[in-house]
């Protein structure tokens, strides 16, 4: 029997890592017949389907105010109480005009019970599905104890309450083993893992034209080796690594080019890399066009390029991540079956490198024989070939939309039943 089932974030917009696999999981959802509705403070879906809420994004002004007066304090004020209290109140309404006006069977709550970006949001959630018993999976990407900038705080009464709640209706996902040890002896709470997904069972399709506009709209000439950071530009992403392969690749046609925008973590390091790619010599380009999310396509936004656009001309893939909670883009880069460079960050470590692909693996610094390895790669066509064909084969069995149907799947019959 077909569900209503409702996604709420504090943004489902571009290319983040959330925004990408809450569009996978609607995507394999409705190939099941259900119907998916959107709540969040920012929305690029399309508008039927949409419930858009400014107070639900965490760029909020309200939101912004509270969170400078709670995290890197050990005192909070009672103006500061009384404002997360009317907040909470005012989503929590909104939330309820959401269920009913949809009529929500089911809510699928995409890391807004997980990190404290919107703390009203997650207390509002809290108290809501816990009134009404209402069938929640709360997909959790990062917990607040995996950043550093949620250690010093003054809510940790409403942590403790709502990120996550423990409650008899919310079945936990999280995406690595890691997280799934840490929720259990930090909250006591059972939970299961599922990790990000492509749709391995259908290879990409690529629009020549879109992708050749991409890279002239970007500079490249057509002999120019194009290596894609495809993430944020974050610290945590540990992009300096990219440019110090560049800088020892000594060829003047390596460009180095970043897809995403800065994130939600300022733009000190944005000025950083700007400073020492120029010091290294090495060309960095960053994307000034929005890219918008390639796999909830049921929007057109001519203007925009998508992520299916970068990928496809690129000749190397580097992604030097020191954290990640999984790694969309490592999924991505070997579903366009491009090389690739990656750091060994703790999840790749322990849930994706005894899968047995075939990569240039740094272990928290580069070095000569990653070096030689890359320059290996580029120069052998048959080496690349086989390279990329081993990992794509490797991924179609362990992270394709068959897996996340089957969880997906098990899910639904957790709260309903066999049909």
């Amino acid at each position: 029997m077909s569900k209503n089932i409702g996604f709420v974030s504090t943004r489902f917009a571009g290319t983040d890592g959330v925004t990408l696999e809450a569009s996978k999981w609607a995507r394999v959802l409705e190939q099941k017949g259900h119907a998916c509705f959107w709540f969040a403070g920012l929305l690029d879906r399309e508008g039927n389907s949409c419930f858009m809420v400014p107070e639900a994004h965490f760029k909020y002004e309200q939101n912004e105010w509270i969170n400078k007066r709670i995290f890197g304090k050990t005192d909070r004020k009672p103006s500061v109480t009384e404002t997360i209290h009317a907040l909470t109140s005012i989503l929590k309404v909104q939330l309820q005009e959401f269920i009913e006006q949809f009529h929500i069977d089911i809510l699928i709550v995409e890391n807004a019970l997980t990190i404290p970006m919107h703390v009203p949001l997650g207390i509002a959630l809290t108290e809501l599905i816990a009134e009404s018993k209402m069938p929640t999976i709360a997909h959790h990407h990062d917990f607040y104890w995996e950043r550093t900038r949620y250690a010093v705080n003054a809510v940790g009464d409403y942590l403790r309450m709502a990120f996550p709640p423990k409650l008899p209706s919310i079945e936990h996902v999280v995406i690595n083993s890691a997280a799934q040890e840490e929720l259990a002896l930090r909250n006591g709470i059972a939970s299961i893992i599922i990790p990000n997904v492509l749709d391995f069972e259908n290879p990409p399709e690529v629009d020549e034209q879109a992708t050749q506009a991409f890279r002239e709209s970007i500079g490249l000439q057509p002999d120019d080796i194009m290596f894609l950071q495809p993430t944020r530009i974050v610290q945590r992403k540990g992009i300096e690594h990219a440019v110090s392969l560049l800088e020892d690749l000594k060829d003047p046609r390596c460009k180095l080019v970043i897809s995403h925008e800065a994130g939600d973590e300022g733009y000190d390091y944005v000025d950083w890399l700007k400073e020492d790619s120029r010091e290294r010599g090495v060309d960095l380009r960053m994307v000034s066009t929005r890219i918008s999310d390639p796999i909830y396509n049921h929007f057109n936004h001519k203007d925009r390029y998508s992520l299916w656009d970068v990928y496809p001309h690129a000749d190397f893939i580097t992604y030097p991540s020191l954290y990640e909670g999984f790694g969309n883009a490592f999924l991505e880069a070997v579903y366009f079956k491009k090389p690739l460079l990656i750091n060994r960050y703790a999840t790749f470590v322990r849930d994706i490198e005894p899968k047995g692909f075939d990569l240039v693996v740094m272990d928290g610094y580069l070095n000569k024989k990653n070096v030689q390895e890359v320059k290996d790669i580029l120069q052998s066509p048959q080496r690349r070939e086989k390279m990329v064909e081993f990992n794509y084969a490797t991924a179609a069995r362990h992270y394709s939309y068959a897996m996340l149907r089957r969880w997906l799947g098990t899910l639904m019959v957790n709260f309903f039943g066999m049909e």
